[in-house]
């Protein structure tokens, strides 16, 4: 901001909050983008000219309009407008809101940023003031909605796909953004080339902008120009790190593509997606931490290496700090991403969450209960149990499962060389008890 006073020092007057958010339109027509939505005769245009606004989800990437358009519908229909994030906001500001709408005479409609954040209970509480009409529901998310919304929920909203925007639609954001700051700079902007600016974007509206005015902060005019290059875009924005929002949805979105990319086996797209990260400033643990958990979820026994280093990793970064901790985060990154993958840890432990659910509490075997005491010994406790280390190869069929469970299987070896040779292990010990 220091540099922006000092070569503009008029738009801190002028501008008292961001440029995005002023530059939101007000009207159906400056509305840009989604000509499938809001062209003349499409359907959630003729659904706002005639009021007839129903509880809707927003599908589609960030920055492509769906916010504005949960506002300019709230503005065009006088509703009164209540929003929440998922990422901050839980049951007891659900509450609240509806508590608001049932004492207001207006309809109250109720906009949800990220909503496949919030959790099935967070969901389930909209149900009733949705059913009942008591807020109409704009839900955004940039995830398929089939997979993150719950279905009672779902069936009462309609789903609008957002697509993302044209290079027509982001180079008419682009000329509304540099205009604007034209008249509130007094000054000329002269944009030499718009190729940096577009793909910096990656298709955001709301990043085009922030970063068109960032770099016109940073760039001193010259007999009342301001020339915009494309050198000095990229040396702009390769200093700041508001492309990289660590409390975000971009957070969210590349820390997912990190993991995705080494569960993929994809080491380059692996590396690629750490860098973003810090070069941002994440928290250099929080990428380790994430990678402990891949080595057991995704790799597991097909190489129980994996583990070993992820967490001897975790340790190395919290020792040594950036920028150092940079090279065991890449070891370990590609070591994860080349390494063979399963995933039956996962699936074992989480048949036997869905096993105890289903069966309840089932008493343990008495042969292999524990007998500290004479009145157990006297109950059964202990009697019967073999000791496995006393048998030929330390293995004595025995049960360990209780009696209406015996036989299930829950960990089921994969196919790569490692887990192989347990099932080999394991079949050999139990013939053909649990099917290896």
């Amino acid at each position: 901001m220091p540099s922006f006073l000092y070569f503009c020092p008029l738009i801190f007057i002028a501008v008292q909050k961001p440029l995005a958010e002023i530059l939101r339109p007000r009207t159906l027509e400056s509305y840009i983008g989604q000509e499938h939505l809001m062209g003349p005769g499409a359907v959630l245009r003729t659904a706002i000219e005639n009021d007839n606004i129903q509880s809707m989800i927003f599908w589609g990437p960030p920055g492509v309009g769906k916010t504005t358009l949960a506002l300019l519908i709230a503005e065009l229909t006088g509703s009164e407008f209540h929003m929440l994030s998922a990422i901050s906001s839980g049951v007891k500001d659900i509450r609240e809101v509806i508590d608001k709408a049932r004492k207001s005479e207006h309809r109250s409609l109720l906009f949800i940023d990220e909503i496949h954040r919030f959790s099935k209970a967070q969901q389930d509480s909209l149900l009733g003031a949705v059913e009942q009409g008591v807020v109409t529901l704009i839900g955004a998310t940039t995830e398929n909605p089939s997979f993150e919304v719950i279905s009672p929920l779902l069936s009462r909203c309609q789903v609008y796909v957002l697509k993302p925007l044209s290079v027509d639609n982001l180079t008419t954001i682009l000329r509304t953004a540099i205009q604007f700051l034209e008249e509130h700079l007094q000054c000329k902007i002269q944009l030499e080339d718009t190729e940096a600016l577009l793909r910096i974007s990656g298709g955001d509206a709301r990043k085009l902008i922030n970063a068109v005015e960032l770099v016109t902060w940073m760039t001193k005019p010259v007999d009342g120009v301001i020339t915009i290059t494309r050198q000095q875009v990229i040396h702009v924005i390769q200093q700041n790190l508001a492309m990289y929002d660590k409390n975000g949805e971009q957070h969210y979105d590349i820390i997912s593509a990190f993991i995705k990319s080494m569960r993929g086996s994809d080491p380059n797209a692996a590396v690629y997606w750490m860098a973003r990260m810090l070069v941002a400033g994440e928290d250099p643990l929080f990428i380790a931490r994430r990678m402990v958990i891949l080595a057991s979820e995704d790799i597991g026994n097909a190489n129980p290496n994996a583990l070993l280093l992820a967490n001897n990793c975790f340790q190395a970064v919290n020792v040594i700090g950036m920028p150092e901790a940079r090279i065991p985060l890449t070891q370990t990154a590609v070591y994860l991403a080349s390494s063979p993958k399963s995933n039956a840890a996962i699936i074992a432990i989480d048949n036997a969450y869905a096993l105890i659910k289903q069966t309840g509490d089932l008493p343990v075997p008495l042969h292999i209960r524990n007998a500290p005491t004479n009145l157990m010994k006297e109950l059964g406790y202990h009697k019967g149990y073999q000791y496995a280390h006393d048998f030929e190869n330390n293995f004595v069929n025995q049960e360990f499962l209780p009696e209406p469970i015996r036989g299930t299987k829950l960990y089921d070896p994969q196919n790569n060389p490692r887990e192989n040779e347990l099932r080999k292990y394991l079949r050999n010990c139990w013939k053909e008890k649990y099917n290896y």
